[in-house]
Protein backbone atom coordinates (compact mmCIF):
# COMPACT_ATOMS: atom_id res chain seq x y z
CA UNK A 1 0.00 0.00 0.00
CA UNK A 2 1.50 2.82 -0.93
CA UNK A 3 0.20 6.42 -0.97
CA UNK A 4 1.43 10.49 -0.15
CA UNK A 5 -0.42 10.42 3.28
CA UNK A 6 -0.07 7.60 5.57
CA UNK A 7 -2.63 5.63 7.46
CA UNK A 8 -3.66 7.40 10.99
CA UNK A 9 -4.68 4.76 13.55
CA UNK A 10 -6.92 6.37 16.93
CA UNK A 11 -7.85 5.14 20.28
CA UNK A 12 -10.36 7.73 21.99
CA UNK A 13 -9.74 7.97 24.89
CA UNK A 14 -6.31 6.46 25.13
CA UNK A 15 -6.62 5.99 28.89
CA UNK A 16 -9.80 4.60 30.42
CA UNK A 17 -11.18 2.52 33.23
CA UNK A 18 -11.34 -1.20 31.85
CA UNK A 19 -15.42 -0.69 32.00
CA UNK A 20 -15.28 2.38 29.81
CA UNK A 21 -15.77 1.68 25.87
CA UNK A 22 -12.77 2.99 23.62
CA UNK A 23 -12.97 4.01 20.04
CA UNK A 24 -10.42 2.84 17.79
CA UNK A 25 -10.52 4.76 13.98
CA UNK A 26 -8.27 4.47 10.94
CA UNK A 27 -8.36 7.13 8.52
CA UNK A 28 -6.39 7.88 5.23
CA UNK A 29 -6.53 4.54 3.82
CA UNK A 30 -7.81 3.82 0.18
CA UNK A 31 -11.54 3.33 -0.65
CA UNK A 32 -12.43 -0.68 0.06
CA UNK A 33 -9.01 -1.78 1.58
CA UNK A 34 -8.74 -4.90 3.22
CA UNK A 35 -7.47 -4.54 6.86
CA UNK A 36 -6.68 -6.07 9.62
CA UNK A 37 -7.31 -4.38 12.97
CA UNK A 38 -5.28 -6.26 15.70
CA UNK A 39 -4.61 -6.02 19.51
CA UNK A 40 -1.96 -7.37 21.45
CA UNK A 41 -1.10 -7.59 24.89
CA UNK A 42 2.25 -8.59 27.19
CA UNK A 43 0.67 -10.36 30.58
CA UNK A 44 2.30 -9.47 33.97
CA UNK A 45 3.43 -13.37 33.39
CA UNK A 46 4.98 -12.59 29.83
CA UNK A 47 2.03 -14.61 27.75
CA UNK A 48 1.02 -12.53 24.23
CA UNK A 49 -2.73 -12.24 23.69
CA UNK A 50 -4.31 -11.22 21.18
CA UNK A 51 -7.71 -10.19 19.22
CA UNK A 52 -8.30 -9.04 15.58
CA UNK A 53 -11.22 -7.85 13.32
CA UNK A 54 -11.09 -8.14 9.26
CA UNK A 55 -12.69 -5.08 7.95
CA UNK A 56 -12.75 -3.18 4.55
CA UNK A 57 -12.37 0.74 4.68
CA UNK A 58 -15.41 2.92 3.42
CA UNK A 59 -15.53 5.33 0.73
CA UNK A 60 -13.89 8.09 2.52
CA UNK A 61 -10.80 5.84 3.32
CA UNK A 62 -12.23 5.32 6.84
CA UNK A 63 -12.57 2.13 9.47
CA UNK A 64 -14.56 2.87 12.38
CA UNK A 65 -13.97 -0.06 15.05
CA UNK A 66 -17.27 1.26 16.47
CA UNK A 67 -19.43 1.42 13.84
CA UNK A 68 -18.70 -0.87 10.91
CA UNK A 69 -18.73 -4.40 10.72
CA UNK A 70 -16.16 -7.37 11.39
CA UNK A 71 -15.83 -9.94 8.42
CA UNK A 72 -13.98 -12.53 10.32
CA UNK A 73 -11.31 -12.42 12.87
CA UNK A 74 -11.58 -13.19 16.52
CA UNK A 75 -15.22 -11.27 16.76
CA UNK A 76 -17.25 -10.59 13.71
CA UNK A 77 -19.60 -8.11 13.13
CA UNK A 78 -20.37 -4.70 14.95
CA UNK A 79 -18.54 -5.07 18.16
CA UNK A 80 -16.77 -1.33 19.53
CA UNK A 81 -14.83 -3.89 22.18
CA UNK A 82 -14.18 -6.62 20.53
CA UNK A 83 -10.17 -6.10 20.58
CA UNK A 84 -10.72 -6.68 23.81
CA UNK A 85 -12.92 -9.46 24.63
CA UNK A 86 -12.02 -11.42 22.25
CA UNK A 87 -8.25 -11.91 23.34
CA UNK A 88 -6.97 -15.36 23.41
CA UNK A 89 -3.63 -16.65 24.01
CA UNK A 90 -1.29 -16.28 20.84
CA UNK A 91 -0.94 -19.15 18.85
CA UNK A 92 1.95 -21.59 20.42
CA UNK A 93 1.01 -20.62 24.29
CA UNK A 94 0.63 -22.37 27.18
CA UNK A 95 -2.25 -24.28 27.94
CA UNK A 96 -5.21 -23.07 30.19
CA UNK A 97 -3.97 -19.96 30.98
CA UNK A 98 -5.82 -17.01 32.66
CA UNK A 99 -5.31 -13.08 31.94
CA UNK A 100 -5.75 -11.12 35.63
CA UNK A 101 -4.06 -7.92 36.84
CA UNK A 102 -2.04 -8.20 39.60
CA UNK A 103 -0.54 -4.68 39.88
CA UNK A 104 -3.80 -2.49 39.43
CA UNK A 105 -0.91 0.17 40.28
CA UNK A 106 0.11 0.37 36.78
CA UNK A 107 -2.21 0.41 33.81
CA UNK A 108 -3.07 -2.86 31.40
CA UNK A 109 -1.33 -1.39 27.74
CA UNK A 110 -2.80 -2.91 24.71
CA UNK A 111 -1.38 -2.34 21.39
CA UNK A 112 -3.35 -1.90 18.59
CA UNK A 113 -2.32 -1.90 15.00
CA UNK A 114 -3.55 -1.95 11.37
CA UNK A 115 -2.24 -4.39 8.79
CA UNK A 116 -2.91 -4.43 5.11
CA UNK A 117 -4.74 -7.36 3.88
CA UNK A 118 -6.84 -10.17 6.18
CA UNK A 119 -5.08 -13.59 5.47
CA UNK A 120 -0.68 -13.51 7.06
CA UNK A 121 -1.58 -10.32 8.50
CA UNK A 122 1.19 -11.03 11.47
CA UNK A 123 3.90 -10.79 8.95
CA UNK A 124 3.50 -7.67 7.40
CA UNK A 125 4.96 -4.53 9.31
CA UNK A 126 1.65 -2.31 10.97
CA UNK A 127 0.55 0.57 8.58
CA UNK A 128 -0.17 2.41 11.88
CA UNK A 129 -0.23 1.55 15.88
CA UNK A 130 -1.66 3.25 18.96
CA UNK A 131 -1.24 2.11 22.59
CA UNK A 132 -4.12 2.27 25.04
CA UNK A 133 -4.22 2.22 28.72
CA UNK A 134 -6.58 0.55 30.48
CA UNK A 135 -7.04 0.90 34.60
CA UNK A 136 -8.63 -0.67 36.82
CA UNK A 137 -7.77 2.15 39.32
CA UNK A 138 -8.76 5.85 38.76
CA UNK A 139 -6.67 8.76 39.72
CA UNK A 140 -7.15 9.56 43.36
CA UNK A 141 -7.57 5.83 44.31
CA UNK A 142 -5.94 5.08 48.00
CA UNK A 143 -4.66 1.70 47.84
CA UNK A 144 -4.01 0.36 51.86
CA UNK A 145 -2.18 -3.28 52.82
CA UNK A 146 -4.41 -4.55 55.35
CA UNK A 147 -2.80 -7.18 58.25
CA UNK A 148 -4.22 -6.23 61.58
CA UNK A 149 -6.30 -8.75 63.87
CA UNK A 150 -5.14 -11.54 62.09
CA UNK A 151 -6.80 -10.56 58.96
CA UNK A 152 -5.18 -10.31 55.48
CA UNK A 153 -6.13 -8.14 52.35
CA UNK A 154 -6.38 -4.53 50.70
CA UNK A 155 -8.06 -1.55 51.09
CA UNK A 156 -8.88 0.58 48.02
CA UNK A 157 -10.70 4.32 49.24
CA UNK A 158 -12.07 6.46 46.35
CA UNK A 159 -11.09 10.20 45.91
CA UNK A 160 -12.97 12.40 47.95
CA UNK A 161 -13.17 13.21 51.58
CA UNK A 162 -16.42 10.43 51.92
CA UNK A 163 -17.33 8.80 53.85
CA UNK A 164 -18.62 6.62 51.62
CA UNK A 165 -20.44 2.96 50.99
CA UNK A 166 -18.32 -0.13 51.73
CA UNK A 167 -18.20 -3.61 50.02
CA UNK A 168 -16.34 -7.17 51.31
CA UNK A 169 -15.27 -8.14 48.08
CA UNK A 170 -14.17 -12.23 47.92
CA UNK A 171 -12.94 -14.42 45.27
CA UNK A 172 -13.25 -18.14 44.76
CA UNK A 173 -11.41 -20.88 45.83
CA UNK A 174 -8.42 -21.26 43.39
CA UNK A 175 -7.64 -17.50 42.97
CA UNK A 176 -5.92 -16.33 46.58
CA UNK A 177 -5.50 -12.22 46.59
CA UNK A 178 -6.56 -10.60 43.62
CA UNK A 179 -7.49 -7.01 43.87
CA UNK A 180 -8.56 -5.60 40.42
CA UNK A 181 -12.12 -5.80 40.84
CA UNK A 182 -11.41 -3.55 44.31
CA UNK A 183 -9.73 -1.29 42.85
CA UNK A 184 -12.61 -0.50 40.12
CA UNK A 185 -15.17 -0.54 42.32
CA UNK A 186 -13.64 2.18 44.69
CA UNK A 187 -12.59 3.75 40.94
CA UNK A 188 -17.19 3.69 41.24
CA UNK A 189 -17.27 5.34 44.40
CA UNK A 190 -17.10 2.44 46.94
CA UNK A 191 -14.61 1.60 49.57
CA UNK A 192 -13.76 -2.11 49.11
CA UNK A 193 -11.49 -4.79 50.43
CA UNK A 194 -10.65 -7.15 48.99
CA UNK A 195 -9.67 -9.99 51.32
CA UNK A 196 -7.14 -12.73 51.30
CA UNK A 197 -8.76 -15.98 53.10
CA UNK A 198 -7.58 -19.08 52.12
CA UNK A 199 -3.88 -18.58 53.68
CA UNK A 200 -4.09 -20.33 56.43
CA UNK A 201 -5.42 -23.78 58.25
CA UNK A 202 -8.01 -22.53 60.95
CA UNK A 203 -8.31 -24.99 63.39
CA UNK A 204 -11.93 -24.57 63.46
CA UNK A 205 -14.90 -23.50 61.28
CA UNK A 206 -15.76 -21.16 64.51
CA UNK A 207 -12.36 -19.51 64.12
CA UNK A 208 -12.79 -19.24 60.29
CA UNK A 209 -16.33 -17.44 60.95
CA UNK A 210 -14.56 -14.85 63.09
CA UNK A 211 -11.89 -14.43 60.65
CA UNK A 212 -15.18 -12.80 58.44
CA UNK A 213 -16.53 -11.26 61.14
CA UNK A 214 -13.45 -9.83 61.70
CA UNK A 215 -12.99 -8.47 58.15
CA UNK A 216 -16.27 -6.95 57.99
CA UNK A 217 -15.54 -5.08 61.13
CA UNK A 218 -12.97 -3.66 59.88
CA UNK A 219 -14.63 -1.90 57.20
CA UNK A 220 -17.25 -1.21 58.69
CA UNK A 221 -15.65 0.59 61.43
CA UNK A 222 -13.46 2.75 59.11
CA UNK A 223 -13.05 6.25 59.34
CA UNK A 224 -14.15 6.55 55.84
CA UNK A 225 -16.95 4.27 55.60
CA UNK A 226 -20.45 4.98 56.77
CA UNK A 227 -21.36 2.17 59.06
CA UNK A 228 -24.78 0.94 58.01
CA UNK A 229 -24.35 1.07 54.72
CA UNK A 230 -21.51 -2.15 54.09
CA UNK A 231 -22.16 -4.96 51.62
CA UNK A 232 -20.84 -8.24 50.22
CA UNK A 233 -19.53 -9.33 47.13
CA UNK A 234 -18.18 -12.37 46.56
CA UNK A 235 -18.05 -14.94 43.46
CA UNK A 236 -18.32 -18.87 43.30
CA UNK A 237 -16.68 -19.86 46.79
CA UNK A 238 -16.27 -16.23 48.07
CA UNK A 239 -20.41 -16.13 47.14
CA UNK A 240 -20.68 -19.14 49.70
CA UNK A 241 -19.20 -17.03 52.43
CA UNK A 242 -21.60 -14.12 51.41
CA UNK A 243 -24.45 -16.54 52.02
CA UNK A 244 -22.84 -17.72 54.87
CA UNK A 245 -22.13 -14.94 57.12
CA UNK A 246 -25.26 -13.61 56.36
CA UNK A 247 -27.59 -16.20 57.42
CA UNK A 248 -25.49 -16.96 60.64
CA UNK A 249 -24.08 -13.82 61.87
CA UNK A 250 -25.32 -12.40 65.04
CA UNK A 251 -22.47 -9.59 64.76
CA UNK A 252 -22.52 -8.12 61.34
CA UNK A 253 -25.22 -7.10 59.16
CA UNK A 254 -24.59 -6.74 55.58
CA UNK A 255 -26.84 -4.00 54.03
CA UNK A 256 -27.22 -6.11 50.93
CA UNK A 257 -25.01 -9.01 49.17
CA UNK A 258 -24.12 -9.92 45.37
CA UNK A 259 -23.21 -13.61 44.33
CA UNK A 260 -21.44 -13.90 41.18
CA UNK A 261 -21.83 -17.93 40.13
CA UNK A 262 -23.27 -18.21 43.50
CA UNK A 263 -22.69 -21.13 46.00
CA UNK A 264 -24.51 -21.87 49.15
CA UNK A 265 -22.46 -25.54 49.37
CA UNK A 266 -21.18 -25.53 52.87
CA UNK A 267 -21.42 -28.68 55.23
CA UNK A 268 -22.44 -27.53 58.73
CA UNK A 269 -19.07 -27.74 61.04
CA UNK A 270 -16.59 -27.46 58.51
CA UNK A 271 -14.08 -25.14 57.58
CA UNK A 272 -13.45 -24.07 53.83
CA UNK A 273 -10.20 -26.49 53.53
CA UNK A 274 -12.26 -29.10 55.46
CA UNK A 275 -15.05 -28.61 52.48
CA UNK A 276 -12.47 -29.10 49.76
CA UNK A 277 -11.44 -32.26 51.48
CA UNK A 278 -14.95 -33.40 51.15
CA UNK A 279 -15.47 -32.24 47.83
CA UNK A 280 -12.78 -34.02 46.55
CA UNK A 281 -13.86 -37.54 47.52
CA UNK A 282 -15.99 -37.02 44.70
CA UNK A 283 -13.93 -36.14 41.79
CA UNK A 284 -14.05 -39.48 40.46
CA UNK A 285 -17.53 -38.55 39.48
CA UNK A 286 -16.42 -35.44 37.91
CA UNK A 287 -17.09 -35.29 34.04
CA UNK A 288 -14.10 -34.80 31.72
CA UNK A 289 -15.13 -32.89 27.85
CA UNK A 290 -13.03 -33.78 24.15
CA UNK A 291 -10.10 -32.12 25.70
CA UNK A 292 -9.78 -33.75 28.72
CA UNK A 293 -10.77 -30.68 30.92
CA UNK A 294 -12.56 -31.57 34.44
CA UNK A 295 -16.08 -30.50 35.16
CA UNK A 296 -17.61 -30.90 38.50
CA UNK A 297 -20.99 -29.82 38.13
CA UNK A 298 -22.81 -33.35 38.09
CA UNK A 299 -21.42 -34.31 41.28
CA UNK A 300 -22.30 -30.89 42.65
CA UNK A 301 -26.00 -31.65 41.92
CA UNK A 302 -25.47 -34.55 43.66
CA UNK A 303 -24.24 -32.78 46.56
CA UNK A 304 -26.66 -30.01 46.74
CA UNK A 305 -29.34 -31.96 46.49
CA UNK A 306 -29.22 -33.13 50.38
CA UNK A 307 -29.99 -29.69 52.03
CA UNK A 308 -28.11 -30.47 54.92
CA UNK A 309 -24.71 -29.96 53.11
CA UNK A 310 -26.33 -26.32 52.30
CA UNK A 311 -26.48 -23.08 53.80
CA UNK A 312 -29.53 -22.18 55.05
CA UNK A 313 -30.38 -18.93 52.75
CA UNK A 314 -33.96 -18.83 54.10
CA UNK A 315 -32.69 -17.00 56.95
CA UNK A 316 -31.23 -14.06 55.45
CA UNK A 317 -33.02 -10.98 55.67
CA UNK A 318 -30.72 -8.33 53.58
CA UNK A 319 -31.30 -7.46 49.77
CA UNK A 320 -29.39 -9.63 47.25
CA UNK A 321 -28.46 -10.06 43.54
CA UNK A 322 -27.38 -13.22 42.79
CA UNK A 323 -25.75 -13.44 38.85
CA UNK A 324 -24.95 -16.70 37.21
CA UNK A 325 -24.55 -17.92 33.86
CA UNK A 326 -26.83 -20.89 32.18
CA UNK A 327 -23.87 -22.35 30.51
CA UNK A 328 -21.59 -22.65 33.98
CA UNK A 329 -19.67 -26.06 33.47
CA UNK A 330 -18.32 -25.57 36.99
CA UNK A 331 -21.44 -25.95 39.21
CA UNK A 332 -24.65 -25.57 39.28
CA UNK A 333 -25.26 -22.17 40.11
CA UNK A 334 -28.45 -21.55 38.27
CA UNK A 335 -29.94 -24.71 40.31
CA UNK A 336 -28.20 -22.91 43.40
CA UNK A 337 -30.03 -19.69 42.56
CA UNK A 338 -33.97 -21.47 41.89
CA UNK A 339 -33.72 -23.29 45.24
CA UNK A 340 -32.50 -20.13 46.68
CA UNK A 341 -35.47 -18.50 45.57
CA UNK A 342 -37.59 -21.52 46.53
CA UNK A 343 -37.03 -20.87 49.69
CA UNK A 344 -36.89 -17.27 49.99
CA UNK A 345 -40.84 -17.76 48.76
CA UNK A 346 -41.65 -20.12 51.41
CA UNK A 347 -40.16 -17.35 54.01
CA UNK A 348 -42.07 -14.85 52.63
CA UNK A 349 -39.13 -13.23 51.50
CA UNK A 350 -38.68 -13.26 47.74
CA UNK A 351 -39.07 -9.45 47.60
CA UNK A 352 -35.18 -9.79 48.77
CA UNK A 353 -33.86 -11.15 45.78
CA UNK A 354 -33.20 -10.24 42.64
CA UNK A 355 -31.66 -12.79 39.43
CA UNK A 356 -29.84 -12.39 36.40
CA UNK A 357 -29.05 -15.54 34.49
CA UNK A 358 -27.20 -15.48 31.19
CA UNK A 359 -27.75 -18.17 28.27
CA UNK A 360 -24.01 -18.92 27.03
CA UNK A 361 -22.62 -17.38 29.62
CA UNK A 362 -19.67 -19.40 32.02
CA UNK A 363 -18.67 -19.73 35.52
CA UNK A 364 -15.98 -16.95 35.10
CA UNK A 365 -18.07 -13.29 34.95
CA UNK A 366 -15.39 -10.87 35.23
CA UNK A 367 -15.98 -6.85 34.92
CA UNK A 368 -16.59 -5.86 31.13
CA UNK A 369 -14.50 -6.43 28.35
CA UNK A 370 -12.21 -8.87 30.31
CA UNK A 371 -11.64 -11.80 27.75
CA UNK A 372 -13.34 -15.34 28.18
CA UNK A 373 -11.82 -18.42 29.36
CA UNK A 374 -13.77 -21.29 29.08
CA UNK A 375 -11.00 -23.85 30.36
CA UNK A 376 -8.14 -22.67 32.40
CA UNK A 377 -5.77 -24.70 34.99
CA UNK A 378 -6.24 -24.90 38.56
CA UNK A 379 -4.57 -25.99 41.78
CA UNK A 380 -6.74 -27.51 44.02
CA UNK A 381 -7.37 -26.48 47.29
CA UNK A 382 -5.56 -29.56 49.53
CA UNK A 383 -3.77 -31.82 47.19
CA UNK A 384 -1.88 -28.63 45.38
CA UNK A 385 -2.82 -31.46 42.73
CA UNK A 386 -2.65 -28.84 38.85
CA UNK A 387 -5.73 -29.78 36.63
CA UNK A 388 -7.64 -28.02 33.92
CA UNK A 389 -11.00 -27.06 35.27
CA UNK A 390 -13.62 -26.52 32.89
CA UNK A 391 -15.97 -23.32 33.25
CA UNK A 392 -18.34 -23.27 29.99
CA UNK A 393 -19.51 -20.07 28.77
CA UNK A 394 -19.25 -18.99 24.64
CA UNK A 395 -17.52 -16.24 24.00
CA UNK A 396 -19.38 -13.75 22.58
CA UNK A 397 -22.12 -14.60 24.72
CA UNK A 398 -20.31 -14.39 27.92
CA UNK A 399 -18.85 -11.02 27.26
CA UNK A 400 -22.37 -9.40 26.83
CA UNK A 401 -23.18 -11.04 30.07
CA UNK A 402 -19.79 -9.33 31.91
CA UNK A 403 -21.13 -5.89 30.57
CA UNK A 404 -24.75 -6.18 31.49
CA UNK A 405 -24.15 -7.60 34.67
CA UNK A 406 -21.27 -5.04 35.73
CA UNK A 407 -23.88 -1.96 34.84
CA UNK A 408 -26.52 -4.11 36.91
CA UNK A 409 -24.34 -4.96 40.09
CA UNK A 410 -23.28 -1.35 39.95
CA UNK A 411 -27.56 -0.37 39.92
CA UNK A 412 -27.67 -2.57 42.57
CA UNK A 413 -25.40 -1.64 44.80
CA UNK A 414 -26.43 2.14 44.01
CA UNK A 415 -29.53 1.38 45.11
CA UNK A 416 -28.75 -0.02 48.27
CA UNK A 417 -25.84 1.09 49.42
CA UNK A 418 -26.27 5.07 48.05
CA UNK A 419 -30.03 5.41 47.62
CA UNK A 420 -31.08 7.10 51.29
CA UNK A 421 -31.52 10.17 52.77
CA UNK A 422 -28.84 9.12 55.66
CA UNK A 423 -26.25 8.19 52.72
CA UNK A 424 -24.10 11.49 51.69
CA UNK A 425 -20.88 10.47 50.14
CA UNK A 426 -18.89 13.81 49.24
CA UNK A 427 -16.99 12.44 45.70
Amino acid sequence: MTQAVPPILSVTPSRALVDEKFQVLVENLPPGCPVTLCSLHRSEDKDDWEAYGHYVSDHRGVVSVSEDLSFGGTYTGKEPMGLLWSMRPVPGSRKGLRLRKINVCTPMLVNISVHSGHEGFRDRTPLASALAERWYMAPGVKRIDINKQGVQGTLYIPPGPGPFPALLDMWGGGAGLLEYRSALLASRGYVSFSLDYLWSEYLSADVEFKYFETAFNIIRNHSQVIPDRVGILGSSLGSMVAFDLTAYSTIIKPRCIVCISSNHYHPPGTTLKAGFKILSKHFHKAHFDENNHMSWRSFALDLIADPSNNVEVGRINCPMLLVNGCDDQNWPTVETAEEVARLLREGGKEHLLSRLAYPGAGHLIEPPFSPHFRATKFIILNSKEKVILLWGGHTKAHSDAQEDSWRKILSFLQLHLYHSPSVKANL
